[in-house]
């Protein structure tokens, strides 16, 4: 395991994933994209509620989401020396929907969705053009292999 923090609650007992193997993602992505020794993520698992007050707070849309992420930007350490690489919140009641409508596992797309949130937190941003798309694309498959059966729908814009 690496020197990172990965803590995850899960806060919607509806629907059951494998935390164990998400906690191993996140460590694998904080090695792979040279996150610095000591930092913390958060992650919540939780509903549809959450979410839409959470978007509605944090980026002004009144609808729920599948993911978010909160960089952290405080300048203050934790004890240890390191600053949080910070918080995700993942809808499950989404994720669910989702997983049914792609013929996927639950396991899967939140996989997916805590390694796209944890990518936005490394700095990648897919809204910034194709290029950073592309770039952002070819690192969620590093670690999570073919993603053919994650389709894009505006990619087709």
């Amino acid at each position: 395991m690496s020197g990172h923090s990965v803590t995850i609650e899960v806060d919607d007992v509806a629907t059951v994933v494998d935390v164990e193997a998400l906690q191993e993602l996140a460590h694998e992505v904080m090695e792979g994209e040279s996150v610095p020794e000591g930092r913390a993520l958060a992650v919540l698992l939780t509903g549809d509620d959450e979410l839409r007050r959470l978007n509605r707070e944090f980026r002004g849309i009144d609808e729920p989401t599948d993911v978010l992420s909160f960089p952290d930007e405080s300048t203050e350490e934790f004890i240890g020396g390191a600053a949080a690489l910070g918080d995700i919140a993942i809808s499950l009641e989404t994720a669910t929907r989702q997983a049914v409508a792609a013929n996927r596992t639950v396991d899967r797309e939140v996989s997916h969705l805590l390694l796209h949130g944890m990518l936005h937190l490394c700095g990648h941003d897919h809204e910034d053009g194709p290029e950073e798309a592309e770039r952002m694309r070819e690192r969620e498959e590093k670690y999570l292999g073919d993603l053919s059966e994650f389709h894009d729908p505006e990619e087709e814009n």
